[in-house]
């Protein structure tokens, strides 16, 4: 399946990165999916569109994200929300008048899905415990990169692991936030938990 931008910002379009991640996905056919990490959306209109194509109508998509910059993730390193195309400027704050990177901006990307989709809006570090786990059986995150969000969501996301359920690891290389390969080692070891990074990029975390 091509990966889409939707005229929206992702990281994941370059070099190929969101077919080969939706290939893993594919790979693995879950039917309940967790997004910690949503920004403008873009992963989780692909993942929503491949798990229709899988499974039609059954199967769920919940995206956690603050949804815009607070002082709950100021000492975060978040992704740059401007755009750098005119275009795309213009289209956004005088068309839409939307910021992207919005809970109603993200809802409006995935009205396609409404039935489906489940978004929550506030900070990993508190919500996470209050999502039932054992109903989800795939994670992909890639929300807070600071140290001790990595490992706080990893811990909340370990019950997955224990449905035979795969957590995917975004950014594990990144050199600007040394935390979350920290955190993701840490979190492997303590763990016992079977690794694998795929294409540079992720992890993939798995029950031995």
């Amino acid at each position: 399946m091509k990966y889409k931008k939707y005229f929206r910002k992702t990281s994941l379009k370059q070099d190929n990165i969101g077919e080969q991640f939706l290939k893993e996905i594919a790979s693995k056919k879950p039917h309940n999916f967790l997004e910690i990490g949503v920004f403008h959306g873009v992963t989780a209109r692909n993942v929503c569109e491949l798990l229709h194509s899988i499974h039609q109508d059954d199967f769920k998509y919940i995206g956690l994200d603050l949804f815009g910059e607070s002082t709950e993730n100021s000492g975060e390193i978040i992704p740059n929300t401007m755009f750098n195309n005119p275009i795309k400027k213009i289209y956004f704050k005088y068309i839409l008048r939307q910021d992207p990177y919005s809970l109603i901006a993200v809802t409006s990307l995935l009205k396609k899905f409404k039935d489906n989709i489940h978004l929550i809006q506030g900070n990993s570090n508190s919500l996470l415990q209050k999502i039932d786990m054992s109903k989800i059986d795939y994670v992909f995150l890639d929300g807070g990169h600071a140290y001790e969000t990595v490992k706080s969501d990893l811990n909340y996301s370990s019950p997955v692991l224990d449905n035979n359920g795969t957590i995917l690891c975004d950014d594990y290389n990144l050199s600007y936030a040394p935390g979350v390969k920290k955190a993701i080692d840490e979190f492997i070891e303590i763990n016992k938990v079977k690794s694998e990074i795929l294409f540079d990029r992720f992890v993939k975390i798995e029950k031995n």
